[in-house]
């Protein structure tokens, strides 16, 4: 009999997966892990690792299974929390959710699974794995989960063969109406509990008290770019990709003074609340933020041109490929379906892999391309292809 750990959260997704996994006639261990004990930067009312604890073991004592701790706290400070200060920092704004299945989830948690002499290891992801022989070597594929709403392939989308060959996904073929009715039949603890929000394993939190943590807040000056600022004007004259991809760059004189802010690092493009700026016949958004100057950029309405690009850039180093036998060599491009935030619809693009790295131009503009989120790639059969850190 296959043995399976499961990372049981205290969610329903978890503990209908740990259901579906016994059913089969795995044997399964549930394991709970711990990753985070600041509680000062948590807003109130969000649910605590306590109670997640408490309602994992609920689960794993109905369903007969035996039940695990682990405290990896520490792991996921260097790990990821430490990633983060550093990406903001630089005026990036990082994607966690990401790392912490890399690094956490598919690794240090794996790590622990094996010493409990597991096969696999399965969590509540709303995705799907399958598996073909080329050229006499399996290749693990990941695909997008059948549920269009609740597909979180994306966070899975820097994964490798190694880490997928362990995974297993006993959610992926279902949608979340199915699995809170599965959970309800089965009288689960957690059938009407709320999914989990905000950071992974820290939750909802108020991000300038957490960035505080270890960034100085700093005054500087909100500047507004009106909707006719000359460079906008570039996308309708070139067609060169590396030009498209690069983000569009501001100098103070380019536009005038609306606000203060507490910290260009804070921020993020797109964002609308937190700038306490009023008064406009539109409400204001960032466009960009210059860490170096300590400048953060806005312009009027969703619509504003400084909002769109039409290409990005992903730097060689920064590339990955989940299916390598799909993987392009400089000089060749191909057309993907790709998405630059979770639950985004895809987006019809083409890839050029170039020497630098890799260059995605899509048929029409996004909104809010943002340095230091992933991009991911998809074929139309659903498969996650590959990902990148945008770097522009």
């Amino acid at each position: 009999m296959k043995k399976v750990v499961i990372g049981l959260s205290g969610g329903v997704d978890s503990s209908v997966a740990a259901y579906l996994l016994k059913e089969s006639g795995y044997e399964v261990i549930g394991l709970f892990m711990q990753n985070w004990h600041d509680a000062d930067v948590t807003l109130q009312g969000d649910c605590s690792y306590e109670e997640d604890r408490i309602m994992a073991e609920l689960v794993a004592k109905k369903l007969d299974i035996p039940f695990n701790y682990v405290d990896l706290s520490e792991t996921y400070r260097k790990r990821i929390v430490d990633y983060m200060f550093n990406e903001y920092s630089k005026g990036r704004t990082p994607n966690p959710d990401v790392l912490c299945n890399r690094e956490i989830k598919f690794d240090a948690f794996l790590e622990e699974a094996l010493k409990l002499g597991a096969d696999y290891v399965a969590t509540g992801h709303y995705c799907q794995k399958s598996e073909e022989a080329i050229n006499g070597e399996t290749i693990y594929k990941l695909i997008a989960g059948t549920d269009n709403n609740k597909d979180q392939s994306y966070f899975l989308c820097q994964l490798s063969q190694k880490q997928l060959e362990k995974a297993m996904f006993p959610i992926g073929h279902l949608d979340k109406p199915e699995v809170r009715e599965i959970a309800k039949k089965l009288d689960l603890a957690t059938a009407q509990r709320k999914d989990s929000q905000g950071i992974c394993f820290v939750g909802k939190v108020d991000l300038p008290t957490f960035l505080q943590q270890q960034l100085e807040a700093k005054e500087g000056n909100i500047i507004e770019i009106d909707k006719s600022f000359k460079k906008y004007n570039r996308i309708n004259r070139t067609t060169d990709k590396t030009i498209l991809s690069k983000p569009f760059k501001y100098h103070p004189l380019d536009g005038k003074i609306v606000g203060k802010h507490v910290g260009a690092h804070f921020y993020t493009i797109g964002q609308r609340k937190g700038l306490n700026v009023g008064g406009t016949p539109e409400p204001l958004f960032i466009i960009a933020t210059d860490v170096k100057r300590n400048v953060v950029y806005v312009g009027q309405g969703k619509d504003h041109p400084g909002l769109y690009r039409p290409a990005l850039f992903i730097d060689k180093e920064e590339t990955h490929w989940v299916n390598r036998t799909l993987k392009l060599e400089p000089g060749q491009s191909s057309d993907y379906m790709v998405r630059i935030r979770y639950r985004q619809p895809l987006q019809k693009a083409t890839l050029f892999c170039e020497e630098d790295g890799m260059y995605i131009v899509f048929k029409e503009l996004q909104r809010g391309i943002t340095e230091g989120q992933f991009a991911a790639w998809y074929n139309t059969d659903g498969e996650l292809i590959g990902s990148g850190v945008i770097n522009g």
